[in-house]
């Protein structure tokens, strides 16, 4: 079994390094946890974590919606009553993603092998996720794995549809900008030039605003300053994602994109309703509460809602129940922790979570609405300023000469 090396907050609030043996990282945060440490790195003795993370940067991904489309399959065959090598043989054979169908073929071999699905799939954890994985193996000791996988691609496609939706809302913007920025890099290239060629040529004292765009357009035709503003944008790309990497800079950052104005609300109905499925799902598949909640904080794709909900498991085990310590969070709304409340006096916890996940996605078209009627009138507002910016510094020495001539 491998060794990992931690760092982690103890009760007592003073910061303690070890080492562990564990069978894999989940049951390595298992251990850990059930100590009441709160854990702040974790990872394979010998690996460079942060290298390691950002070598998955450039790990080629598979689609999710192949994914989505292989479950779907996978649970409609082991309905019908294929036996697991069939299906995976068929589906190895009609996957069109490369990624994905060698993963697929390997599974099959390890399945054939005498392993269990879930195990064999825990070898490509680049493609199957803890979510992915925890519910197959539920599905597989419960004896509903058709329903099990039916689950995780209904998960998937709502997950995938909201994605959608959000980068739909942001392509107008996008668009809008890279064609703003494309007018002024036109405007100072070809057009801009001949003025500032005939205002070197004119005997009146230039406007600041004609300094600053001389100044401007001159720096930008030096070959040498746009090439070493490219390379400054790059590294400075790759510094804030190789920091993001780090659990203080993933925790600052998140923090940050939770707060920002405008977006930060749409990041936080993004990340509950991303909550509450998950958790919903992992529910009605027959996993336990606990073992849920590690599954959510680590799929959660935030490290302040992550952090969050360590600080709920650890007040579960001591006996509270789930909405009282998510309310202490600060993060999730009170109409959700009511929500919770009632779902956990009724024991339909797992119906009560997919509807708050349906009213949040809810939420977030129309915050998505609002956020693109925000946007317009700003991005408009911009390039007039931009656009008159350049029309004054253009106009304004040429009114001075007309007027010095009278």
């Amino acid at each position: 079994m491998p060794t990992f090396v931690y760092r982690v907050k103890t009760p007592d609030g003073k910061d303690k390094q070890g080492e562990i043996v564990a069978k894999n990282e989940m049951d390595a945060k298992t251990q850990l946890i059930r100590q009441n440490y709160k854990i702040i790195s974790l990872q394979v003795k010998g690996e460079a974590g942060t290298v390691k993370k950002i070598g998955a940067l450039f790990k080629p991904k598979v689609n999710q919606q192949s994914l989505t489309i292989f479950s779907r399959q996978f649970a409609t065959m082991i309905n019908a009553g294929l036996s697991l090598v069939r299906a995976l043989d068929i589906l190895a054979e009609q996957t069109e993603d490369k990624i994905l169908k060698a993963a697929i073929a390997d599974v099959k071999k390890e399945v054939e092998g005498g392993k269990a699905l879930s195990a064999a799939l825990s070898k490509h954890r680049h493609i199957f996720s803890d979510l992915y994985i925890s519910m197959v193996k539920a599905g597989e000791i419960g004896g509903m794995l058709d329903e099990v996988l039916d689950r995780l691609a209904n998960f998937m496609e709502k997950d995938f549809q909201l994605k959608k939706k959000v980068q739909s809302a942001m392509t107008y913007p996008a668009i809008i900008l890279v064609l703003a920025i494309g007018i002024v890099i036109f405007l100072v290239t070809y057009i801009l030039p001949t003025f500032v060629n005939l205002f070197r040529e004119m005997d009146v004292e230039l406007p600041f605003i004609t300094q600053v765009l001389i100044t401007v357009v001159e720096a930008l035709r030096q070959p040498l300053i746009v090439a070493s503003l490219i390379v400054l944008a790059i590294v400075a790309v790759f510094g804030i994602n190789v920091y993001y990497q780090t659990p203080v800079g993933k925790r600052q950052i998140d923090l940050i994109m939770l707060n920002i104005p405008v977006f930060g609300l749409l990041n936080k109905k993004v990340a509950i309703s991303r909550f509450a499925r998950t958790l919903g799902t992992l529910l009605s598949s027959g996993v336990a509460l606990m073992a849920a909640l590690e599954i959510v904080s680590q799929v959660a794709g935030n490290a302040v809602i992550s952090n969050a909900i360590d600080n709920v498991r650890t007040k579960l085990r001591e006996g509270e129940n789930l909405s009282g310590p998510l309310t202490e969070t600060g993060i999730f709304p009170p109409m959700v922790t009511q929500m919770i409340a009632v779902g956990e006096e009724t024991g339909n916890l797992d119906t009560m979570l997919n509807k708050i996940a349906d009213f949040y996605d809810t939420e977030v078209e129309y915050t998505l609405s609002s956020l693109t009627s925000l946007i317009e009138p700003i991005m408009i507002v911009g390039m007039g300023g931009m656009v008159g910016f350049i029309v004054l510094a253009v106009f304004l020495p040429l009114y001075q000469l007309i007027t010095a001539s009278f």
